[in-house]
């Protein structure tokens, strides 16, 4: 349907899809019947049939295909359903044969039903649950020890720590 075709036709070459060279020799049967040139206009119809016969070919080709393609799209999908049911059934049968573990205990549909954690009473009634974070605990300050008092140095020790500095660490010495 989209394929260029060439052609040749009595009056020179005509480029295009199927139906571009239909509407251009359609247009050239209307001109020359216009100008009373009947053999040319039967010519150009001849030639219009001719791609009209082509491109309805080519649309039944297209719609056999497109059928085809839903068909096995369709057998595929029933395929597919059918494994998946049975897969399905295998697990379902598995799972019957298998006895159910003690720990395993059903879930009732409503909650309220289920069984309730204890809920502890507090002197204030929040509707809050007591843990331990939230319990208070007696608070016990840790004595901190004294720190030692500098001594004072006197001035003659004092050139003596100096004294012990080597020469290189002192900030005099990068100078």
């Amino acid at each position: 349907m989209n394929r260029v075709f060439d052609s040749s036709g009595p009056e020179g070459k005509v480029r295009g899809t199927p139906q571009q060279i239909i509407d251009k020799y359609n247009q050239l049967a209307r001109d020359a019947q216009l100008s009373n040139d009947r053999v040319a206009t039967e010519t150009f119809q001849q030639h219009a049939e001719h791609y009209m016969r082509m491109l309805s070919e080519a649309t039944r080709e297209m719609e056999m295909r497109r059928e085809e393609q839903e068909r096995q799209n369709r057998e595929r999908q029933i395929e597919r359903d059918r494994e998946r049911e049975e897969r399905l059934a295998r697990q379902e049968q598995q799972a019957a044969s298998q006895p159910k573990p003690v720990e395993q205990t059903e879930v009732p549909a409503d909650p309220a039903a289920a069984p309730q954690p204890d809920v502890m009473e507090t002197s204030v009634q929040s509707g809050l649950v007591e843990t331990p974070e939230t319990q208070s605990k007696p608070k016990t300050r840790q004595r901190r020890k004294p720190r030692p008092k500098p001594v004072e140095q006197t001035a003659d020790q004092a050139p003596a720590a100096e004294a012990t500095v080597p020469r290189s660490e002192t900030p005099d010495a990068a100078e």
